[in-house]
């Protein structure tokens, strides 16, 4: 039982998988070296003379290196785990990178149609946590370092660049922001729950690289350490529906329904390939059609700081990349759009119809040694930055009922959704995020 306040493998056939996005999809590699295995004691693994490399054993689960001879030996049922490489949405590539000099809240047309203002009247998420499985978190920017807890992140990648400090991605930097940016320090920007405790889970290397087990790792590490919500914007797209065998269902489950009874919510971002999944009869989005995610689209504007003419729309409209589906999507969540003719059109101003918030470029030199991180603020957009608001929703409502139990805070931001007049249920679930609905109604 959860404390009552919270500060508490793929086997395809041969067939390959769509990789693990921040936006665009990529191709995921099968390792050799490297299992996920059912398991509900690691003694016999290691008899074998297997490496085990995540005891994940309360969900029925290990991760371990070896031969797949000697995993063989010792259980039928395993998979091999997968790198896979990350890349951020198309749209991204031609926003500006960083900016110093802009205002902050003012071009926070999210946190503005969230009204995250009146939220703060109520609660800005003290006595939370909310784990972000990312590329990083930048815990000494001066947006973030008020949040990060670094004693309890974790880098999962063995590159040995740490977690928290110094390696924060910008990806990952980008997210927390959204979460917890400060509001009281007069710079920068705001963060839906800046009361909120950052626990930072490096999965992304600065390759940057992500194996799929090491991102099981985290989701169970962020349940033990008694995290509110772990936010995962990432996922595998598609990944073929006949090849899915039982083990990848199971195990992937197991542990998700194990986050989800010790309290932690999974928002995970519905990915960014404009694609319906509830009719996509040959191919499955994971984990965000796995069992107890909190799946969430992305919405945006068109025309936020330019004349957009016709085309104009508000946060609440589907981004024109965002993956949708009824039964697939939970919730829909400002995660930036942009009307691609006004790039040229329009170039200082088409890319504020994006997500602004913290970033964060660890650099290094030509060994590879850490030297420092240039942190900044910037334009992103993608169900990445929709699924980190929906993560900050988590953290306000457990922080004004800490008693609630993970179901109960996923049903009442669902309660508190509702579908934007005119607009196809199919891209929004129970609705658009409401906020202030959920933290001030039962």
């Amino acid at each position: 039982m959860r404390h009552q306040h919270r500060r508490t493998f793929l086997k395809t056939s041969g067939a390959l998988l769509g990789g693990i996005f921040a936006g665009s999809t990529v191709v995921a590699a099968e390792r050799t070296d490297r299992f996920v295995v059912e398991a509900d004691d690691v003694a016999t693994l290691e008899r074998a003379g297997l490496d085990v490399v995540y005891d994940l054993t309360a969900t029925g689960t290990a991760v371990v290196e070896g031969s797949e001879s000697d995993v063989s030996s010792v259980t039928s049922s395993y998979a091999p785990d997968i790198e896979v490489s990350l890349q951020d949405p198309d749209i991204n590539e031609s926003a500006p990178e960083e900016t110093r000099d802009e205002p902050g809240y003012s071009i926070q047309w999210d946190k503005q149609s969230l009204d995250v203002p009146e939220v703060h009247t109520v609660t800005r998420g003290e006595g939370t946590r909310v784990a972000v499985i990312d590329s990083g978190v930048a815990a000494t920017h001066p947006d973030l370092e008020h949040a990060v807890n670094v004693e309890l992140s974790r880098n999962f990648t063995g590159d040995g660049y740490g977690a928290g400090v110094p390696a924060g991605g910008d990806h990952g930097t980008h997210v927390a922001g959204i979460v917890a940016a400060n509001d009281a320090n007069d710079e920068g920007v705001v963060g839906s729950a800046p009361g909120t405790e950052i626990v930072d889970c490096r999965v992304f290397s600065t390759g940057p690289t992500a194996s799929f087990a090491d991102i099981l790792a985290a989701v169970v590490y962020s349940a033990n350490v008694g995290s509110d919500a772990a936010n995962l914007s990432l996922g595998a797209y598609p990944i073929p529906r006949q090849s899915l065998r039982e083990f990848y269902g199971k195990r992937l489950n197991s542990i998700m329904a194990y986050a989800n009874s010790q309290g932690t919510v999974l928002t995970i971002s519905a990915g960014n390939d404009a694609a319906d999944l509830q009719h996509d009869k040959n191919f499955i989005s994971l984990p965000n059609e796995g069992a107890q995610a909190f799946s969430v689209a992305a919405t945006g504007p068109k025309g936020y700081a330019f004349d957009a003419g016709d085309a104009a729309q508000g946060p609440e409209s589907p981004a024109f990349y965002t993956n949708y589906g009824t039964n697939a999507i939970d919730i829909a969540a400002p995660g930036g759009d942009a009307l691609l003719a006004a790039i040229e059109e329009y170039p200082e101003s088409w890319f504020y119809d994006l997500v602004y918030s913290t970033v964060s470029t660890p650099q290094f030199n030509k060994r590879g040694d850490y030297i420092k991180a240039d942190h900044a603020y910037g334009w992103k957009a993608g169900t990445s930055m929709a699924a980190p608001q929906v993560a900050a929703a988590v953290a306000l409502v457990r922080s004004v009922d800490p008693s609630l139990s993970a179901d109960d805070v996923k049903s009442r931001l669902k309660r508190a959704a509702s579908v934007p007049d005119g607009y196809d249920k199919a891209y929004y679930g129970s609705g658009y995020l409401d906020i202030l609905g959920a933290v001030t109604n039962e």
